[in-house]
């Protein structure tokens, strides 16, 4: 953990179990400490219960409720404007132009690293902490911070934080990095907090029932016009319902009897088809990506070898980076299946985050 003279520590805390870890650890080691919780969304208008998603009353009382049994303030910060022009309309306008979103990303650089960031220098707080598993240390060699994966490889996040540059790298704290969630969880309940054994959020948090299209439509108050299925060839293979309804590399739900198994290959927005193609016919080498953030290197010249991963829960694998014309250019050893414009490619050497950026074309 990163030390300073001005201990004094703003801590994000979602209501969940991992962010109240996180600031019981930065009380033990001393520093003053004030909960936030950001209120995101305003249910009424996304059409949203409020048992359903997180940011929910429940969740801002579970976030006081530790942080009073910490003697700590907290407080709950309406950013739901910012959350709404820098999270959700890309998110609508992502799917309507064939890309895949990854909104974590997006929140954590436009909400949790910026907006944050700004309520800490108004407040008078050097750091910021979140419950991300991941780790930050000070490398004296290359004079950078680096952003490292956590201990518990299953919960790292390193991924969904590549976009954190290095002013905000030496202001983040992951105290619960070096832990695993079997710890995380024992700590809690040794501590009595009332959401030690809260399940964790699996979906995004304004889709908590996972269905993007429907969201989209309910959202715009737009329907979106059917099209055809074809082949790559052109071959019309049958009638979609929307191109927000699919994303590369899926199969189910296609609503098709065909000989084969077929899989999204290509959103054509332009002329509102979906290209289908066979599973071998998903593989590529080469993406393109901008958007582009390096934290271990300054600038990559030439090539450099790297492991790089283009789904969050994708196996990242052996690849070389290079710049071309202002753009990424990442190239792997072995062909990776159904890489998704939109989502992001990270780069790493070994468990430090060199990099990473939007893929935007293979």
């Amino acid at each position: 953990m990163q030390e300073n003279a001005n201990k004094t520590a703003l801590i994000a805390m979602s209501g969940g179990v991992d962010s109240s870890v996180a600031a019981f650890l930065m009380k033990r080691e001393g520093y003053e400490c004030m909960g936030v919780t950001m209120r995101l969304l305003v249910n009424e208008e996304l059409g949203l219960t409020e048992e359903s998603k997180c940011c929910s009353t429940d969740d801002v009382y579970d976030a006081a409720n530790v942080a009073r049994k910490l003697g700590m303030p907290h407080y709950a910060f309406n950013f739901s404007d910012k959350f709404r022009e820098c999270v959700i309309d890309p998110f609508v306008e992502y799917y309507e132009n064939g890309m895949t979103p990854n909104p974590c990303i997006e929140c954590n650089r436009h909400l949790k690293f910026e907006k944050l960031f700004n309520r800490a220098d108004e407040l008078g707080y050097r750091y910021i902490v979140t419950g991300h598993y991941a780790q930050v240390f000070f490398d004296e060699t290359s004079g950078r911070y680096l952003l490292k994966r956590a201990k518990d490889a299953k919960k790292d996040q390193s991924y969904v934080l590549y976009s954190l540059d290095q002013e905000q790298l030496s202001r983040v704290l992951f105290p619960i990095g070096e832990y695993d969630k079997t710890q995380i969880r024992k700590i809690a309940e040794r501590e009595g907090f009332i959401n030690a054994d809260k399940p964790d959020s699996q979906d995004i948090c304004f889709v908590p029932d996972g269905k993007y299209a429907e969201f989209i439509e309910n959202y715009t108050g737009r329907k979106y016009p059917e099209g055809d299925f074809t082949d790559e060839a052109g071959n019309v293979l049958g009638r979609h319902k929307g191109i927000i309804h699919y994303t590369v590399g899926q199969r189910k739900g296609l609503g098709l009897s065909l000989k084969e198994p077929m899989y999204v290959k290509k959103l054509d927005t332009e002329n509102n088809r979906v290209i289908l193609c066979r599973d071998a016919e998903l593989f590529s080498s080469v993406l393109y990506a901008d958007n582009i953030n390096l934290i271990s290197v300054p600038e990559i010249n030439g090539e450099m070898r790297v492991k790089a991963k283009v789904r969050y829960r994708h196996t990242e694998d052996d690849a070389v980076a290079t710049m071309e014309n202002g753009l990424l250019r990442v190239e792997f050893d072995r062909p990776q299946r159904a890489i998704t414009k939109g989502q992001a490619v990270v780069l790493y050497d070994g468990d430090t985050v060199v990099g990473g950026g939007r893929i935007i074309r293979l």
